[in-house]
């Protein structure tokens, strides 16, 4: 051979080599991003090309799919009763991409995932078309209905949680939002998506997962467990040594209560009638490491808690000085919790000091019902002892049979629970935030926690707003999971 044509055979074969580089470059390493990039039609065009599988509540799906009469999107994604799902399922649509559950297992409800290869390749053989899996929730439809409905046209949200093993069995949140209005990809769909961009109360936003509110009176309870696990209190019915007013350390400040009778009050009746002078001196006394410790143990200041959808962190600031935390111990200052992360207080509590992992996905199924995956309940932590988690039940059971939270009230029941107002805004002049935490507890354990926060209310700056707002909102959740175990 000449030496031009070994020139041009050894360019020639530098081209070849660069292009399998490119190729192999392109088709492995570059794969993934250019899967998902915005401008690749080619994935959302196959995700709807094909029955998607269902996200399932009580044995029956809330979703369906309907032949979407488009030339490139075969199927169209639709919602029964959306509205009051929407923070469960998230949305899934042709133009906008998918969220929260409907994105999360998005391999399984369109077949796509590795686990289903079986089932593709079978189809591939028999004819059949290319089905999704399903995605079988831990949800409680009537607990469901009955938060979203008690919530009604207020803003807020509800989270209920089974103790013994962390299920979610409610999670509602309002404004809500229907997925299926803009579930295809035309001009009507594209001007739904804007309205809801634009609404300033955010219909979009799961307010039970993440949104982050001042707790108020509800963390007391966590503060009584702190006090009774290092020691600041031994008996819950021997009066305190608190004066009244009581004057936050390192200032002249008086702390104000709404209640009478809180000098030197009993942990008991403090708790029973939200004394804050009593709180918040036992959050002095406790200390502020001790405090962020105790509030840890619940899942403050954890930024992973998935349930799958992940949950906002909850804030218990790990560097106030001691009027801060004194103020945060009443659930003020910038202590900021999820109505998750309170009702996983609620939880551990009615569980005698053990918490679970909240987790909302109980099985991955294939097309043909085979389960691919299941959820088994863990053990998340500790917070307290049982004797401790028990004296807490005491005083949050004495709080809704003679004290502020008495909305909750169910015949033949057991019910736990604290109410909180929590003010916030520009010097605490905005319209405080209704809450309220509650347990329900049988002959056969807790089969139900729950907290709710109803934001914008009419509520008056007392604690006893909490009841009137946020706890009937909970005796109809929790009656309703009762009912449902009969």
């Amino acid at each position: 051979m000449n030496k031009p044509l070994r020139h041009i055979a050894i360019f020639c074969g530098l081209l070849v080599l660069a292009l399998l580089i490119r190729d192999n470059w392109i088709q492995y390493v570059r794969a993934g991003e250019l899967s998902a990039h915005e401008r690749n039609k080619r994935v959302t065009i196959e995700r709807y090309a094909n029955v998607r599988g269902n996200i399932i509540v009580d044995g029956k799906p809330i979703t369906g799919t309907v032949d979407s009469k488009d030339p490139f999107y075969k199927y169209k994604r639709t919602y029964v009763d959306g509205p009051m799902w929407a923070p469960v399922t998230g949305y899934a649509s042709q133009a906008f991409d998918a969220n929260q559950l409907e994105k999360l297992h998005d391999g399984i409800l369109t077949g796509n995932d590795d686990r289903l290869f079986f089932d593709r390749t079978l189809s591939m053989f028999t004819g059949d078309k290319k089905k999704g899996g399903d995605v079988v929730t831990t949800l409680n439809g009537a607990a469901q209905k009955a938060a979203f409905e008690g919530l009604g046209d207020k803003k807020g949200a509800v989270a209920a949680i089974e103790p013994s093993t962390g299920k979610i069995l409610a999670l509602a949140s309002t404004p809500s939002y229907d997925p299926a209005s803009f579930a295809g990809y035309h001009d009507k769909d594209a001007k739904a998506w804007q309205s809801l961009e634009k609404d300033k109360d955010k219909p979009k936003l799961n307010r039970a997962l993440r949104e982050i509110y001042p707790p108020g009176s509800t963390f007391k309870v966590l503060t009584a467990a702190a006090a009774l696990e290092n020691g600041k209190v031994t008996d819950i019915d021997a009066p305190t040594t608190t004066p009244e007013p009581w004057i936050l350390p390192d200032t002249n400040r008086e702390m104000v209560n709404h209640a009478k009778g809180c000098e030197n009050a009993t942990l008991r009746y403090a708790m029973e009638w939200s004394c804050n002078s009593v709180f918040a001196k036992l959050g002095h006394e406790v200390g502020r490491d001790k405090m962020v410790e105790m509030a840890e143990k619940f899942g403050f200041n954890n930024g992973e808690i998935d349930t799958p959808v992940r949950a906002a962190k909850s804030i218990y600031d790990r560097n106030m000085d001691r009027p801060q935390n004194a103020l945060s111990s009443i659930g003020q200052f910038n202590t900021n919790a999820t109505p998750l992360q309170m009702a996983m207080v609620a939880a551990a509590i009615a569980n005698d000091g053990k918490l679970m992992k909240p987790y909302m996905v109980d099985e991955l199924r294939s097309p043909d019902i085979d389960v691919l995956e299941k959820h088994e309940p863990e053990e998340m932590s500790r917070p307290m002892s049982p004797r401790t988690a028990q004296l807490v039940q005491e005083m949050m059971e004495t709080v809704v049979k003679s004290g502020t939270g008495g909305s909750a009230k169910i015949d033949g029941v057991k019910v736990g629970g604290k109410t909180g107002t929590a003010q916030h805004g520009e010097l605490n002049k905005a319209r405080p935030y209704a809450w309220f935490i509650s347990y329900a507890k049988t002959d056969n354990g807790s089969p139900v926690a729950v907290a709710v926060v109803v934001e914008d209310s009419k509520a008056t700056r007392d604690d006893i707003s909490g009841g009137g707002l946020a706890g009937p909102i909970a005796h109809d959740v929790m009656k309703a999971v009762l009912d449902s175990k009969k």
